[in-house]
């Protein structure tokens, strides 16, 4: 064999396994979102990719896939422990029953508002309701925001837990959700959400909850013109990667990802916001009235029949939700 022969062979085969080396690093993600392309959540999911691909120099790529189209979010969920999608975008309401740490959130007026929301999830609450999803084979990357859901009704303004005496909300087919109106001496109606703006028109409900661009969007503010900033539920989102995916990267990659998981956040926080005040915006050119309710003491202490019933029920959970209450 001549030495060119020999040359070409040995080069031929550093090529080769210099491509099967970059094909092990090469990670082409999946990524599950429910929502459309234009959503603040779905363009900080493409920054994400974005940010991670360039600072990995490619060697990490993906797709979102919006709208949904990889299944329902507890499928979606279960994927993604099991390693079929690599990442998504979850509320952390539904992820309750696969870790229970995540329940916490669920309850009303557990968050005094969104900037403690993010404080504290930035924080030790983020980080023990991680540990807790680590634990279920799924890694949290960074904490997005759903807004607040207040109370909107036909009636009156809502300062005080006195002032849902006697009216009918509808709320989401939740026993927290029903309790926490029983707990104001108001009669909670759970129904699907594309019911309510019928209802309320005809008053089969007084009134119902969600955040200000669902309730703009939906027009419900032509038929509950009183929209009163309770804030009473605050349950973040979670952009997540299975563990499965996590534990493939190098560590300089982990950081790189995490970094830009966090950064995504950030954006999708600040398009959310903007989001919300256009909406407010629309609501009170509409002839809505929209209040502030300045102290939420009244309704927190309302809610202890409620806490107590969670506890009862989830005991393991009382030091979490003692940090998150006694959060300053």
């Amino acid at each position: 064999m001549t030495f060119m022969n020999r040359f070409t062979r040995t080069t031929a085969a550093v090529a080769i396994l210099a491509a099967v080396a970059t094909g092990a690093q090469a990670q082409n993600l999946r990524g599950w979102n429910i929502h459309v392309e234009d959503y603040p959540v779905s363009i900080a999911m493409e920054s994400f990719l974005e940010e991670v691909s360039e600072k990995t120099g490619g060697e990490i790529t993906g797709k979102v896939f919006h709208n949904g189209v990889l299944g329902s979010q507890p499928d979606a969920i279960e994927q993604l422990r099991l390693g079929a999608l690599d990442f998504g975008e979850f509320s952390l309401g539904p992820m309750g029953p696969v870790v229970p740490e995540t329940n916490v959130v669920s309850l009303p007026f557990i968050f005094s508002s969104v900037p403690d929301m993010y404080r504290l999830m930035d924080g030790e609450v983020g980080e023990a309701i991680g540990a807790g999803m680590e634990a279920k084979g799924i890694k949290a990357l960074g904490w997005y925001s759903a807004g607040a859901r207040s109370f909107y009704n036909s009636e009156r303004p809502i300062n005080t837990p006195a002032d849902v005496e006697g009216m009918k909300v509808r709320v989401m087919s939740n026993d927290l959700f029903v309790d926490m109106i029983a707990a104001m001496d108001g009669n909670a109606t759970p129904m699907a959400f594309a019911e309510v703006y019928q209802s309320l028109k005809t008053g089969v409900v007084d009134g119902a909850e969600n955040n200000p661009p669902s309730y703009e969007s939906t027009n419900h503010y032509e038929v509950a013109k009183f929209y009163s900033l309770s804030e009473h539920l605050i349950i973040p989102e979670c952009l997540c990667m299975s563990l499965k995916t996590w534990e493939k990267f190098t560590p300089e990659q982990q950081e790189i990802v995490m970094a830009a998981g966090r950064a995504s956040a950030e954006y999708q926080r600040e398009m959310w916001a903007e989001r919300e005040n256009a909406s407010l915006e629309t609501i009170k050119a509409g002839g809505g009235t929209v209040n502030t309710i300045e102290d939420k003491t009244p309704f927190q202490e309302a809610m202890t029949p409620v806490y107590d019933k969670f506890l009862e029920n989830n005991p393991d959970l009382t030091e979490l939700v003692t940090l998150i209450r006694n959060a300053e």
